[in-house]
């Protein structure tokens, strides 16, 4: 019989697996799009702040959880497919804020399909009543409090 700390390595390592393969069938079905994951996060980032006052690229760094260079290179190459602009604030002209265009909105949509062709994809084998014990699951596992360690 196996103990709890065997099942809980076996479960670590099923989800592991699981991640892997759902950025790959992501990563193809957005290669068509031209844009990679990360740009995806960026972009999805991006457009969270509508309606608001769009995000200074500090901002986008401390939200994604990475040095303020990955997110200019990120930037850089959205801003060079056209779906987001680097904007002057107005209330202080050396601070640069991030903008969604309209072409960003739309590659937003198509990320959208793409997202959700690889779900289907990846969900294929699940019956409907597995799927809805599987989203339980995924919640319970979600809203679980983070640990806090040293």
């Amino acid at each position: 019989m196996s103990s709890a700390s065997d099942t809980d390595r076996l479960l670590a390592e099923q989800l592991l697996r699981l991640t892997r393969r759902l950025h790959r069938i992501q990563k193809r079905h957005m290669e068509p799009l031209g844009i990679t994951p990360a740009q995806s996060r960026l972009l999805r980032l991006v457009s969270h702040y509508e309606g608001e006052q769009p995000p200074r690229m500090a901002d986008l760094a401390a939200r994604l959880e990475v040095v303020p260079r990955a997110v200019t290179t990120l930037v850089d190459g959205l801003e060079a497919a056209a779906c987001v602009r680097r904007a002057p604030d107005p209330a202080n002209r050396r601070v640069i804020r991030i903008e969604l265009t309209d072409t960003g909105r739309a590659t937003l949509r198509r990320l959208r399909n793409a997202r959700t062709d690889a779900a289907e994809e990846i969900l294929a084998p699940l019956t409907a009543d597995q799927r809805d014990v599987l989203g339980g699951l995924l919640n319970a596992l979600s809203d679980a409090p983070a640990e806090r360690t040293c």
